[in-house]
């Protein structure tokens, strides 16, 4: 695997993995807002918030072939 591809498929785990985080702090600042208020936590914010951490999670999955499509577009 030569620099550029490397380079391409750190690049692509990096927004996978910032997507993830994202999606956690998301999730865990709408339970401490929810805790705060006394509300109870509703099911579709909590998936709305969650959307970021599946498509980080498929991103991961499809890094190789991402980061290839991406080092190909690039050339």
């Amino acid at each position: 695997m030569d620099a550029p591809e490397r380079g391409a498929l750190m690049l692509v785990r990096f927004i996978a993995v910032s997507l993830i985080a994202i999606s956690v702090v998301e999730i865990a600042l709408y339970w401490v807002l929810s805790s705060a208020h006394q509300t109870p936590m509703q099911t579709f914010p909590c998936v709305l918030k969650s959307i970021p951490a599946v498509v980080g999670i498929v991103i991961l999955i499809k890094a190789k072939a991402v980061a290839n499509w991406l080092s190909d577009l690039l050339d």
